[in-house]
């Protein structure tokens, strides 16, 4: 039988993965809760059959899965709640944004002994995949290092519109909405990180978040991660990391766009998908199935998703000199 699913928080990625849960054999969304009630309507559109939920508490109450989509701050809450009830608990990323507070999370949450991911969705994608199998089998030669490239003209960007909390320093920005998915990416590559350096530029508005960031991460073996990001200026948007081999290199844009240069352009490969984004949502679900069974899967871990928050704080925390 479908596993019973609760959603908590209905912005995009809570109407978007409810939308790919009806579709999927092996889940059933049954309430979904949101402060917002325009964003219940709209999801109750996706997903008729399900019911809007008084509280979160009443969306969990009978739930098998919690996927919680709400902004970071709260989420904590919302997993400690569910975990007390003995629920899986599927968390969007980032973990949060306070690492301490994160860090007895992860405690809690591995002394429950509930099944528990993040959803950083390149985890189980195909791309992942074939450029950690390429790696390991010495295809691309010695690896070199990694680059992060990410830009965009305005943030957050024209369809993210309606979650205002995006712009602001204390819980957005695109170093943990974006790059954050390319350091875990990286991490699965590289093996653990640490901060070097980091230089990030914010608005003269204090609680306006970042505009400009570069950082610089290394491996146990000393390969870099090179970051760099910016907002503003006539320009399309642009979201790659660029996995460096000696012999080939293979380029990810868009998150699932997959590419690769022996020296010269980068060109692309034979695994690509016709539609990368619900491809990259069904693989995410087929292996929560796996992790709701006990089974082996790719999903981010919270201990890896507590890594990836640490080095993201420490990039914000490092703002640049002043002239």
């Amino acid at each position: 039988m479908a596993f019973k699913t609760a959603i908590i928080g209905l912005g995009i990625m809570g109407q978007r993965m409810m939308e790919h849960m009806t579709l999927h054999p092996e889940f059933v969304v049954e309430k979904f809760w949101d402060p917002n009630a325009v964003a219940c309507e709209a999801a109750w559109k996706l997903a008729s059959n399900s019911v809007v939920a008084s509280s979160p508490e009443d969306a969990m109450r009978d739930a098998e899965v919690v996927y919680i989509a709400c902004p970071p701050a709260p989420r904590r809450a919302y997993a400690l709640t569910a975990a007390g009830q003995g629920k899986a608990i599927f968390l969007e990323k980032p973990l949060g944004v306070n690492i301490s507070e994160s860090g007895e999370l992860v405690k809690t949450l591995t002394a429950a002994g509930v099944p528990a991911a993040v959803n950083f969705t390149q985890a189980s994608g195909r791309a992942l995949t074939n450029i950690s199998q390429a790696s390991k089998c010495g295809e691309l030669g010695d690896l070199i290092g990694i680059d992060i490239i990410v830009t965009y003209p305005q943030w957050p960007r024209g369809w993210q519109h309606t979650a205002d909390w995006l712009r602001f320093s204390d819980e957005g920005g695109m170093t943990r909405e974006v790059i954050s998915h390319f350091i875990f990416f990286s991490e699965r590559i590289l093996g653990p990180l640490k901060l070097v350096w980091a230089c990030t530029n914010f608005p003269a508005e204090d609680n306006l978040c970042e505009t400009h960031v570069a950082a610089r991460l290394v491996n146990e073996a000393g390969l870099p991660v090179t970051i760099m990001g910016s907002v503003g200026g006539a320009q399309p948007e642009r979201q790659e990391v660029t996995i460096k081999g000696s012999q080939k290199s293979r380029r990810i844009s868009e998150f699932s766009i997959d590419t690769v240069s022996s020296g010269g352009p980068f060109v692309p490969t034979n695994i690509n998908s016709d539609d990368t984004r619900a491809t990259s949502l069904k693989a995410q679900l087929d292996h929560l199935a796996l992790l709701m069974a006990g089974e082996p899967n790719s999903l981010a871990t919270i201990d890896e998703a507590l890594r990836v928050q640490i080095l993201i704080e420490g990039i914000l925390g490092s703002p640049c000199p002043i002239p």
